[in-house]
């Protein structure tokens, strides 16, 4: 399993990052629905009134807090442990199965995905998931043109590639999260066979 890396430090002094680690808090406490101000404010050891400051709704701040989830998400993953790209898959692959089945982040993942269907009717929620979306699939490509540059990896289109891993980790995640069964081994496994079976040359 890959090393767990923390999203937030215990205590953060800055006060984007701590307003950020509050919703992070109060979301996994709350989720969605239950999210209010007032209860981000009850996460918060600064003044109540930053927030009110920096933010005009809680929608507003949860649109940043996505925004701030994507660039702090990216600094976990700890793909520097590896050189080839197929390991570099598989760790970004243990990386978010090990934290879509993590007990102590069940509630933020129900909460993302309660984020998520709100894409449906709020644009600002849509811009913000399909830029995050965008960019995981960005860096599964250039793992996947550096599979291809090192010669482990056949010649295939990077973007469609791309695109269909990053889509089924996404379902992975909205069964753990909706489901009472979710076989994330049998997913784990797949992938794996995925890397196996249509990425890796033969002599790989």
């Amino acid at each position: 399993m890959p090393e767990r890396r923390d999203l937030f430090e215990a205590n953060p002094d800055d006060t984007r990052e701590a307003i950020m680690k509050a919703t992070y808090d109060a979301l996994s406490r709350h989720g969605y629905a239950d999210l209010t101000i007032q209860r981000i404010g009850d996460e918060f050891d600064k003044s109540k009134s930053l927030l009110y400051h920096h933010y005009d709704s809680k929608d507003a701040l949860l649109v940043d807090f996505l925004s701030f989830m994507l660039e702090r998400m990216e600094g976990t993953i700890p793909l520097e442990q590896a050189d080839a790209a197929d390991e570099r898959l598989r760790i970004g692959f243990d990386h978010v199965i090990s934290e879509i089945i993590d007990g102590d982040r069940q509630d933020f993942n129900r909460a993302m995905t309660e984020l998520r269907a709100q894409s449906a009717h709020d644009d600002a929620f849509c811009e913000q998931f399909s830029k995050n979306d965008r960019y995981f699939e960005q860096r599964v490509r250039v793992i996947l043109e550096a599979g291809i540059d090192q010669g482990l990896f056949h010649d295939v289109d990077t973007e469609q590639v791309a695109s269909m891993l990053v889509t089924i980790i996404q379902g992975a995640t909205f069964q753990a999260t909706t489901s009472t069964e979710p076989d994330l081994e049998a997913v784990r496994a797949e992938l794996d066979a995925y890397i196996e079976s249509r990425l890796l040359v033969d002599d790989a």
